[in-house]
Formats: structure tokens, C-alpha cells, sequence
């Protein structure tokens, strides 16, 4: 395999990074937005302290959390089948760790308790998708579940949340999602530099996770829509996301459609 070059922090140049230049809050820091009431969000308004909105954010923020813990641990497992990116992967991990602890912050902010039983049921397909490839040592399909489909997915979702997040989450969220994009990347440059050998891997990856992608989108969509979020929107922005990595990996546009269809199919 192709050993895939260093790839610095700060190196990736997508025009959202540059707009989210800037450095997230510390968990320490007084600036905790305080809620009084509704506020209006795009046009809508939007009650953080409603009982419905926090049941809805409790399992929306739990499956945040989790998601973020699972990276952590997704990309120290990586790392321990390409041992010469293993500090690299690291460090994307302990960049997960710390994101995870953000998005505690941002619970604890509302007075919502993690639904973690959910989430982890809920990841529990990918988790065990990702834990049987990494023990047949398959790190195209361990960077393909991880650094490709659980990166856009992260990816989606936040950029959606920003525009109705409460200030003290929009805060967090834009510094996280700056961040994301540098794992996405270091995915997709992995297995542009391995794609000659990894691509049959890659498409029969593709098809057994991809569809659990849409069922975790249709599983979500209530409690998403409670914090107005829509799933069709969600789904988009992921396709959207999904397919740039493609395209940069270096896969043709019927290739790529036809990927594209283990969503639907």
C-alpha cells in the first residue's frame, strides 16, 4: 500500500473552513449562553427550555456524543493496522475527544441529561460493521465507515444544526465543524493514494454501510424535526459531502452514481 503522506492540521482549504475561522469556547468559560425563553432562528421560533425540545436534544445529543466517542476509538483502531500513521491518527482521535467534550458542555448548557442507552444502540450497526473489519484487518472499509460515511454524516448534520442552534451550541458546532473536514480529508487522501488496490474493497464496503446511513437519518428524523431540523435537508447536505469525497478520491461519475444508489436501493 501507498504510504499516505503527512497531512498537517490546517491544510485542507474548503471555503466553510475559512468561514469558521475561529477558536471554539473553552468548557471553562463564563460565556454560557443563558436561555430565557424563545428566540428567533430563521424566521422561526424557537424555545430551548421547552420540555419538548430538551426530550428530542437529549437523544440528539447523546448520538452526538457517541458519534464523537466512536471516532476517537474508530481512529486509534486504525491506527493500529497502519502503524507508521498511527501518531497522525492520533491526533484526530484526541480532536474527536476533545469535540465530544464540547458537546457535553452543550447538554449540561440546557439542562439535558445524554440519552447514551439510545445512541449506542443507535451506532451499534456501524460500530459492529467497523469492529468485524478491523479485525480482518479491512482499513479500507475501517476508513470508509469512519472517514467517509460517519465524517459526512457528522458533517451534514452539524452544518444543518448551526442554523437553529441555541448560541452557546452554534458556538461549539462551528468550531467542530472546521475540524471535521480535516478527518474527512485525511480519509479521502488515504484512499486516493491506495485506490488502484483498495477499490473493489471500497465499492463492497460502500454497499453494506451506505444503507444504514438512510435508516439512521429516517431513525432520527422526529427528534430532529422537534429541533427543526429537517431530514430531507439532512440528507442532502450528506449526499452532497458523500459524493465530494468520492470525486476527490478519485472515482468517475458512474462510479460513483452507482455508489450513490446503495442509498436508495
Amino acid at each position: 500500500m501507498n504510504k499516505l503522506p503527512i497531512f498537517g492540521i490546517g491544510g485542507y482549504s474548503h471555503p466553510d473552513c475559512i468561514l469558521l475561522e475561529r477558536f471554539m469556547p473553552t468548557l471553562e468559560s463564563p460565556s454560557v449562553a443563558v436561555l430565557d425563553g424563545s428566540v428567533e432562528c430563521l424566521g422561526e421560533s424557537i424555545d430551548f427550555t421547552a420540555e419538548s425540545y430538551k426530550d428530542a436534544y437529549s437523544r440528539i445529543n447523546a448520538i452526538v456524543i457517541e458519534g464523537e466517542k466512536e471516532a476517537h476509538d474508530n481512529y486509534v483502531s486504525i491506527g493500529t493496522l497502519i502503524p507508521d500513521q498511527a501518531e497522525e491518527l492520533l491526533k484526530l482521535a484526541r480532536m474527536e475527544q476533545r469535540h465530544m467534550k464540547g458537546f457535553m458542555a452543550c447538554g449540561k448548557n440546557l439542562g439535558v441529561t445524554a440519552d447514551m442507552a439510545f445512541a449506542k444502540e443507535f451506532f451499534s450497526p456501524l460500530h459492529g460493521n467497523f469492529q468485524e473489519a478491523l479485525k480482518e484487518g479491512k482499513v479500507t472499509t475501517c476508513f470508509l465507515i469512519q472517514a467517509i460515511l460517519i465524517e459526512a454524516f457528522a458533517i451534514s448534520a452539524y452544518h444543518v444544526y448551526i442554523r437553529v442552534a441555541d448560541p452557546f451550541a452554534k458556538k461549539i458546532t462551528e468550531g467542530v465543524v472546521k475540524d471535521e473536514y480535516l478527518h474527512l480529508n485525511y480519509g479521502q487522501e488515504w484512499l486516493k493514494a491506495n485506490l488502484k488496490t483498495c477499490k473493489e474493497e471500497l465499492m463492497q464496503a460502500n454497499k453494506e454501510n451506505l444503507p444504514l446511513i438512510r435508516s439512521m437519518l429516517d431513525q432520527v428524523a422526529t427528534d430532529a424535526s422537534e429541533l427543526h431540523m429537517d431530514k430531507e435537508e439532512l440528507m442532502e447536505e450528506f449526499m452532497i459531502a458523500y459524493q465530494d469525497a468520492l470525486t476527490d478520491i478519485g472515482l468517475d461519475n458512474r462510479e460513483i452514481a452507482r455508489m450513490a444508489l446503495a442509498a436508495v436501493v
